[in-house]
Protein backbone atom coordinates (compact mmCIF):
# COMPACT_ATOMS: atom_id res chain seq x y z
CA UNK A 1 0.00 0.00 0.00
CA UNK A 2 1.40 3.09 -0.90
CA UNK A 3 2.62 5.92 1.74
CA UNK A 4 1.00 9.39 2.12
CA UNK A 5 3.82 12.22 0.94
CA UNK A 6 5.65 13.63 4.00
CA UNK A 7 5.03 17.41 4.27
CA UNK A 8 5.66 20.34 6.44
CA UNK A 9 4.38 20.32 9.91
CA UNK A 10 1.83 23.18 10.41
CA UNK A 11 3.33 24.19 13.60
CA UNK A 12 5.09 27.42 12.62
CA UNK A 13 8.47 27.29 12.92
CA UNK A 14 8.72 23.55 13.17
CA UNK A 15 11.35 22.13 10.92
CA UNK A 16 9.83 18.50 11.11
CA UNK A 17 7.73 16.91 8.59
CA UNK A 18 4.70 14.61 9.21
CA UNK A 19 1.83 12.47 7.24
CA UNK A 20 -0.56 15.53 7.42
CA UNK A 21 -0.64 18.25 10.06
CA UNK A 22 1.20 18.24 13.23
CA UNK A 23 4.50 16.24 13.63
CA UNK A 24 4.27 13.80 16.72
CA UNK A 25 6.13 16.30 18.83
CA UNK A 26 4.18 19.30 18.18
CA UNK A 27 1.30 17.01 18.70
CA UNK A 28 2.72 15.47 22.20
CA UNK A 29 3.66 19.22 23.11
CA UNK A 30 0.23 20.57 22.41
CA UNK A 31 -1.36 17.39 24.36
CA UNK A 32 0.38 18.48 27.26
CA UNK A 33 -0.37 22.00 27.30
CA UNK A 34 -3.47 20.84 26.62
CA UNK A 35 -3.88 18.57 30.10
CA UNK A 36 -1.62 21.30 32.42
CA UNK A 37 -4.34 23.94 31.50
CA UNK A 38 -7.41 21.36 32.52
CA UNK A 39 -6.24 20.72 35.66
CA UNK A 40 -6.08 16.67 37.35
CA UNK A 41 -9.74 15.23 38.39
CA UNK A 42 -9.10 15.62 41.57
CA UNK A 43 -9.09 19.62 40.74
CA UNK A 44 -11.85 19.06 38.80
CA UNK A 45 -14.33 17.52 41.33
CA UNK A 46 -13.65 14.35 40.34
CA UNK A 47 -11.87 12.61 43.70
CA UNK A 48 -12.65 10.30 46.26
CA UNK A 49 -15.95 11.35 47.14
CA UNK A 50 -17.02 11.12 43.41
CA UNK A 51 -15.71 7.58 43.56
CA UNK A 52 -16.61 5.95 46.27
CA UNK A 53 -20.17 7.93 46.63
CA UNK A 54 -21.49 8.91 43.05
CA UNK A 55 -19.97 6.21 40.95
CA UNK A 56 -19.87 3.12 43.12
CA UNK A 57 -23.61 3.84 43.96
CA UNK A 58 -25.08 4.32 40.61
CA UNK A 59 -23.20 0.86 39.16
CA UNK A 60 -24.95 -0.40 41.91
CA UNK A 61 -28.15 0.91 41.27
CA UNK A 62 -27.81 0.14 37.41
CA UNK A 63 -25.38 -2.88 36.59
CA UNK A 64 -26.78 -2.75 32.93
CA UNK A 65 -26.36 -0.12 31.22
CA UNK A 66 -29.95 2.11 31.14
CA UNK A 67 -29.79 2.89 27.36
CA UNK A 68 -28.98 -0.36 25.59
CA UNK A 69 -29.90 -2.76 28.44
CA UNK A 70 -27.41 -5.52 27.06
CA UNK A 71 -24.11 -4.34 28.08
CA UNK A 72 -23.10 -3.87 31.65
CA UNK A 73 -22.72 -0.42 33.07
CA UNK A 74 -19.00 0.63 33.58
CA UNK A 75 -19.87 4.59 33.29
CA UNK A 76 -21.54 6.36 36.17
CA UNK A 77 -22.95 9.60 33.79
CA UNK A 78 -24.49 12.64 34.99
CA UNK A 79 -28.02 12.68 33.54
CA UNK A 80 -29.74 14.99 32.91
CA UNK A 81 -27.81 17.60 33.93
CA UNK A 82 -24.25 17.94 34.14
CA UNK A 83 -21.66 18.20 36.88
CA UNK A 84 -20.89 21.78 36.07
CA UNK A 85 -24.74 22.24 36.08
CA UNK A 86 -25.40 20.54 39.61
CA UNK A 87 -22.45 22.21 41.30
CA UNK A 88 -24.09 25.88 39.48
CA UNK A 89 -27.60 24.92 40.60
CA UNK A 90 -25.69 24.44 44.58
CA UNK A 91 -26.94 20.21 44.13
CA UNK A 92 -24.86 17.51 45.54
CA UNK A 93 -23.20 16.80 42.40
CA UNK A 94 -21.93 13.22 43.78
CA UNK A 95 -25.53 12.49 44.85
CA UNK A 96 -26.12 8.61 42.99
CA UNK A 97 -29.36 10.15 42.02
CA UNK A 98 -28.22 12.43 39.60
CA UNK A 99 -26.50 9.92 37.50
CA UNK A 100 -27.41 6.45 35.44
CA UNK A 101 -25.07 3.74 34.90
CA UNK A 102 -23.73 3.21 31.28
CA UNK A 103 -21.71 0.87 29.10
CA UNK A 104 -19.05 2.61 27.23
CA UNK A 105 -20.37 2.56 23.78
CA UNK A 106 -23.39 3.87 25.07
CA UNK A 107 -21.32 6.66 27.06
CA UNK A 108 -19.10 7.85 24.33
CA UNK A 109 -22.25 8.24 21.87
CA UNK A 110 -24.23 10.34 24.42
CA UNK A 111 -20.80 12.27 24.90
CA UNK A 112 -20.51 12.93 21.19
CA UNK A 113 -24.02 14.19 20.82
CA UNK A 114 -24.04 16.65 23.90
CA UNK A 115 -20.34 17.48 24.10
CA UNK A 116 -19.51 18.33 20.59
CA UNK A 117 -16.12 18.96 19.62
CA UNK A 118 -13.45 18.50 16.94
CA UNK A 119 -14.67 19.11 13.76
CA UNK A 120 -18.44 18.42 15.16
CA UNK A 121 -18.18 21.37 17.35
CA UNK A 122 -21.11 23.76 15.97
CA UNK A 123 -19.96 27.38 15.06
CA UNK A 124 -20.09 30.08 17.31
CA UNK A 125 -22.27 33.35 16.51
Amino acid sequence: MPRSPLSACTTPGCPNTSTGGKCTRCRAEQRRASDQQRGSPASRGYGRQHRERFRAGVLERDPVCVLCNSAPATVADHHPLSRRQLVDYGADPDDPAYGRGLCSTCDKRQTAQRQPGGWNRPAET
